[in-house]
């Protein structure tokens, strides 16, 4: 959706054309789940121009997240807790905001980090409104489970660690992957997802730190894991990776 096709309403609380169209997107998502009968969403990816750009004193990603949560609230649905995977990255400068998704008939499971502090409960510091989103969605079917995990980064708590250091911060995003594994064993129960079991994909912000990026995913995964490195913006303009990961386990017999 181009934001160039919305008109601003800056009389109305200062709204941009960030935020309407992104409010326009997740009503056409919403309407599309509703007329297909497939009430559950399990992942989002949301691309948006200038990520991290001010725009009339606030930046853009977070006009994105009150865009997100007034189209969510508006149509009845939950904004904490029971919200799909999602990321949201930088794209190039004039591009529309492109958002894909993935849901389903059945229920999952929603899972977070012990080590994070949920996103939906992050402190008024990253914005008047939260990131509705779950650290990763845990889908049981017939034939086994799929473990879908949100954008991932160097976050403890609630707070960025390892400043400038593209190396620590992959380590650092990888250990928040294994704790969120660990989860979903636990919930799963008959699950064993280990991080070489992962098709990953890693969004690096600097292409000068490629290099360091991959030696420390080749350490962890393996020479032969599947993994596609792209070049964007992050949603905090101190991380400087993100990976996002998905995992399948056929269910045992009886499971």
């Amino acid at each position: 959706m181009s934001e160039s096709d919305i008109t601003p309403l800056t009389a109305n609380g200062g709204r941009t054309t960030l935020h309407e169209a992104t409010e326009q997107a997740y009503h056409e998502i919403l309407d599309v789940l509703d007329t297909a009968g497939y009430p559950h969403l399990l992942r989002v990816w949301n691309y948006l121009p200038e990520i991290n750009r001010d725009c009339l004193g606030t930046e853009r990603y977070r006009q994105f997240n009150s865009a997100r949560q007034d189209a969510l609230l508006s149509r009845g649905r939950a904004v904490s807790g029971n919200v799909p995977a999602a990321c949201a990255l930088g794209a190039v400068t004039g591009t529309p905001l492109v958002i894909y998704f993935l849901a389903s008939r059945a229920l999952p499971t929603f899972i977070e980090n012990p080590r994070q502090v949920s996103a939906y409960n992050y402190p008024r510091q990253y914005g008047a409104r939260t990131p509705s989103f779950s650290r990763a969605t845990l889908l049981h079917e017939p034939g086994g489970l799929t473990l879908l995990i949100s954008g991932t980064a160097s976050i403890v708590g609630h707070e960025t660690v390892h400043g400038g250091d593209a190396a620590a911060q992959t380590r650092e995003a990888l250990a928040n992957i294994e704790a969120l594994l660990g989860e979903a064993n636990r919930v799963a129960g008959a699950a064993q997802f280990t991080l070489q079991d992962l098709a990953c994909k890693v969004y690096v912000r600097r292409p000068e730190d490629l290099p360091v990026i991959q030696a420390q995913l080749r350490s962890r995964l393996g020479s032969t894991a599947r993994v596609l490195y792209l070049k964007a913006d992050i949603c905090r303009q101190d991380l400087l990776v993100e990976i996002e990961a998905t995992g399948a386990q056929p269910l045992q017999d009886g499971a």
